[in-house]
């Protein structure tokens, strides 16, 4: 920092000064002392360093593109999310600073203590609303509270949100946060303390036209026992360290091998009108459009696989592969 020059007549005034008494070398000493004083807000102490504070937003920066991609997929809309900050403040300045009604979810996350809390704009709420139930997304709701279909809708949103929010996290805390409540008035939602610092993650979401920002709030006190992870250093080891390994891919195919799939054999299908259907009755015969020769398709999941014969083993009924379905063949799959 650039010190200030005295020029030569300042300097003539200030000796001149000092030898008739009038300002004393204490004087000067003390008050140089007093302007390297900084001023220091007890009420409000920084709890996260600048690379915490980047961290946290590096984190968020992967979150908000997570959720990007499932708004834009569901909503089959444009939406673009990006992090617009990322401060301390307490936590009654930051209730205070929310709107009346809000759509906010209250979230545990174990194995951290505490709460989180989540709040969404209602524009960015009513938006995402209107979208689901085949409209625009055009912002003409004015603010009010939810209805109870449309809370279940926006569960559904916060529980992706908050699936991707857990992944985001994954590589410095595996926690396993969930909704635990929803609320429209912040004034009913406290967490810790008024007094308490919290740091709030703030992102900017544009659906369309329509914009308006979500914000998390966690406790200083729910990530103090994971403050020393909060690192840039530590983030980016753990991103390399997850990096897949060839024990890890084996692992990952034995429990593939292991899992238990539907399998289906389809003996064939009619179609028949309702009023047809309608009058069906106990003892009624369908033909169906299968030959006795024909091969029956096997269906794995939803899709199918193969094509089979139907027989006898022992005394169980079965069925004999007979050739693999052309869409079945896992070279043709993309």
């Amino acid at each position: 920092m650039a010190e200030d020059v005295l020029s030569q007549s300042e300097i003539d005034k200030l000796l001149s000064a000092l030898s008739d008494g009038s300002v004393s070398a204490e004087e000067i000493k003390t008050e140089e002392d007093q302007k390297k004083i900084k001023t220091y807000d007890f009420k409000r102490p920084d709890k996260f360093s600048k690379d915490q504070i980047r961290t946290l937003q590096m984190l968020h920066e992967n979150f908000g593109r997570m959720l990007n991609t499932y708004l834009s997929t569901n909503l089959r809309s444009l939406v673009d999310i990006e992090v617009a900050s990322v401060e301390q403040l307490t936590y009654q300045e930051f209730i205070q600073s929310l709107a009346d009604p809000s759509v906010i979810g209250v979230l545990a996350a174990p194995p951290l203590k505490g709460n989180i809390i989540m709040e969404l704009n209602t524009s960015i709420a009513f938006c995402i609303i209107d979208r689901v139930f085949g409209g625009t997304g055009a912002n003409t709701i004015k603010p009010r509270g939810l209805t109870e279909i449309e809370e279940a809708v926006m569960r559904r949103t916060f529980a992706k949100a908050i699936d991707n929010l857990r992944e985001a996290w994954d590589n410095v805390v595996k926690m396993k946060p969930r909704l635990e409540a929803m609320e429209s008035n912040p004034a009913f939602v406290q967490i810790v303390p008024p007094s308490d610092m919290v740091v709030i993650i703030t992102l900017k979401i544009m659906i369309g036209d329509v914009e308006g920002f979500m914000n998390i709030c966690i406790p200083y006190l729910v990530l103090e026992p994971i403050m020393s992870k909060l690192t840039t250093t530590f983030w980016v080891a753990a991103s390399v360290a997850k990096e897949s390994k060839p024990e890890q891919v084996e692992i990952i195919q034995q429990k593939i091998a292991k899992t238990k799939v539907p399998l289906i054999i389809e003996l064939g299908k009619i179609d028949i009108s309702i009023r047809e259907f309608l009058t069906l009755g106990f003892g009624d015969v369908l033909q169906l459009e299968t030959k006795v020769k024909d091969e029956l398709p096997c269906i794995v999941g939803k899709k199918r696989k193969f094509f089979c014969r139907p027989g006898t083993f022992g005394k169980r009924a079965a069925v004999q592969i007979t050739r693999i379905a052309p869409e079945g063949d896992e070279e043709s799959d993309e």
